[in-house]
């Protein structure tokens, strides 16, 4: 099962840090490089409904295991394609396929979640955002080494995506059910749980795309020192999350989120008033302390709403969260045209702080699905 977030994460990394190749390729400009990477995410919230649907109705395990292989073969074919329009195509069946399977496999580790007794979603996500910076590091070596993407991805696809699939075909009998309608608005506390899915889309999005220009542009740091910030949140997020069961399990849903959304927002404040940067990486460590339990507690709760099957739950807040990191960064870059990139920060600290308030949403609820097991 961690595997498959592994496996996950791991790809995802590896195309993000093979990026560059693709943009010299095809002589991409920044317009033309935003429409491809737009292709990305509109595949993924295409596939959101239809892979909760089908994890409803086959199985959430059966599900990921494929959506992983087709995930692996999209990977594979990207530095296949031969002009623009191909790779948008190519970038939105793999987009589809990390978006189903971010959805299937969430459902799946809710199913384990419920097995076990005990939080285990963030460790699971930890396993996803190690998964990326192994995939980005293998991008750094290859790109070093003279290895073209073709190679690389291909030696991924055998090294690591091989192995993972292996070790993720574990005997597991999946809770079925008639899965509902493919599209569902959420409602009632759900949509509080997927507002809380979007805040916190919006700051991981938000910090990953511009924590880099604000320590340059606007703190006058050098270039090489302003990607030291996402480093920081980066390895704080992996961290908190390796922890974050635990804690859990100790002090609950709510106030876990509630003591998160805080540890954030007040991080926020830090970096937008100092102007030393060792006291501003530790402002963006603290974001990633904060942050890194939101995501996977809303979508446990989603994956246990007593009213809605776990696949289109999670579909449905996935698809507000997704949201958020698709629209949140150039929302942001429009504020901070209108106003100032401080604005822009200040207002994401204002969301995180709000989400403190809405931190009983995530409370489990008392699910009317049964828990599923290895058969």
């Amino acid at each position: 099962m961690a595997a498959l977030f592994f496996l996950s994460g791991g790809l995802f990394g590896t195309w993000a840090g093979r990026i560059p190749a693709f943009v010299d390729r095809f002589d991409l400009g920044e317009a033309s490089l935003g429409i491809l990477l737009l292709c990305v995410a509109i595949g993924a919230v295409i596939c959101f409904p239809f892979a909760g649907n089908l994890s409803d109705r086959k199985g959430a395990a059966r599900v990921s295991i494929a959506l992983a292989a087709l995930a692996l073969i999209a990977l594979v074919l990207l530095p296949t394609v031969p002009g623009i329009v191909t790779l948008g195509l190519a970038l939105m069946l793999f987009g589809a396929a990390q978006g189903g399977l971010d959805v299937a496999m969430n459902s799946w580790a809710a199913e384990v979640e419920r097995g076990m007794r005990r939080p285990v979603m963030s460790s699971f996500h930890a396993m996803f955002s190690l998964g990326g910076g192994l995939g980005a590091g293998t991008g750094f070596v290859a790109a070093d080494t003279g290895i073209g993407p073709a190679g690389h991805f291909l030696a991924t696809a055998i090294l690591i995506g091989l192995p993972c699939l292996w070790l993720a075909r574990i005997p597991w009998n999946s809770v079925r059910s008639s899965g509902g309608p493919v599209f569902a608005v959420p409602r009632g506390p759900l949509a509080l749980v997927g507002f809380v899915a979007l805040c916190s889309a919006l700051g991981e999005g938000v910090i990953a795309d511009w924590s880099a220009v604000y320590l340059y542009s606007i703190k006058g740091f050098s270039e090489a020192k302003a990607t030291l910030g996402f480093a920081a949140f980066s390895i704080s997020m992996v961290a908190a999350r390796l922890m974050a069961d635990r804690l859990v399990a100790i002090y609950g849903a709510a106030k876990s989120a509630r003591t998160g959304s805080l540890v954030a927002a007040t991080s926020m404040a830090v970096v937008l008033f100092s102007g030393n940067l060792p006291l501003m990486l530790l402002g963006f460590a603290g974001i990633g302390l904060g942050y890194a339990v939101l995501f996977p507690l809303a979508y446990s709760r989603a994956a246990n709403d007593p009213q809605v099957p776990p696949g289109q739950a999670i579909a449905a807040v996935a698809t507000l969260g997704y949201g958020g990191l698709l629209a949140g960064p150039p929302a942001i870059g429009a504020i901070a045209a209108a106003t100032s990139l401080e604005h822009a920060f200040a207002l994401v600290g204002l969301l995180t702080l709000l989400v403190s308030a809405l931190a009983r949403s995530l409370k489990p609820a008392v699910s009317a699905v049964p828990a599923a097991g290895k058969s």
